[in-house]
């Protein structure tokens, strides 16, 4: 089985988050990088494949020379193989287009990504792909099981959950429980040092879309306690201050 998943480069979820540059930048000093938590269920999930059925599992990235780190710690993890395409994520359709010129020769049984990045929360580049390679594309997926040509999925839906099956190629957006995250060991790190990293030009550079500028949210207020017998007080702050009644 021939296995593409794409990985995001995002700060980890305990940063604390500011902007330079008249917030139009996001500020990187003091920021710890980790692959994004939904790519991380995906590559999860890829490894298991690999191992199930044999094959090859290649990572891919688009992001500039600091996300080597997070790419041979795909491989550390069990990629066999990691391509980095040398240029800003700023745009969902330019991921997309990057991933899905990249792909397109290279006839994967499946793609596989997270179901949104952590940083910019887009959830569209899977559906992107899927279109762009003229291929299913699904998600959020929370378990995916292949039989010869075919997956059975279980995909989350408002309210439950929705039971599909679908013949590869496809692309899939991740999501928890698909699989366990896993951490590499030794004999993973010391591999992933010799392991296959290539870096190619984008195959398009145009940018669809800028961010102008970024804005934090509003610190969060102090907590009031309240007697539990005080419901005259509790009606008061909710109509007057949280202005909620």
């Amino acid at each position: 089985m021939n296995i593409l998943v794409c990985i995001t480069h995002v700060p980890d979820t305990i940063s604390r988050i500011s902007f330079m540059e008249n917030n139009t930048k996001f500020d990187t000093n003091g920021i710890q990088f980790i692959i994004g938590p939904y790519d991380d269920y995906a590559l999860s999930r890829g490894v298991e494949l690999k191992e199930q059925f044999g094959g090859k599992l290649t990572v891919l990235n688009i992001g500039l020379a600091e996300t080597e780190p997070t790419l041979r710690k795909a491989l550390a993890i069990g990629a066999d193989e990691a391509v980095r395409i040398h240029a800003s994520p700023e745009d969902s359709f330019f991921v997309a287009q990057n991933i899905a010129l990249y792909a397109q020769s290279k006839s994967f049984d499946l793609i596989l990504m997270g179901r949104e990045s952590i940083d910019f929360n887009g959830g569209m580049v899977h559906g992107m792909v899927g279109e762009l390679l003229g291929i299913p594309s699904l998600s959020p997926i929370m378990k995916l099981d292949i039989q010869e040509k075919k997956a059975k999925i279980t995909k989350e839906i408002e309210g439950g959950k929705e039971y599909l099956e679908v013949d590869l190629p496809f692309v899939a957006g991740c999501q928890e429980p698909i699989a366990e995250w896993k951490i590499p060991n030794m004999r993973g790190i010391m591999q992933a040092k010799s392991k296959p990293l290539t870096v190619l030009e984008p195959y398009q550079n145009t940018l669809y879309t800028q961010n102008k500028n970024f804005e934090l949210p509003k610190p969060k207020g102090q907590v009031k306690m309240i007697a539990q017998d005080n419901i005259k007080t509790l009606l008061q702050l909710l109509k007057e201050e949280a202005k909620v009644i």
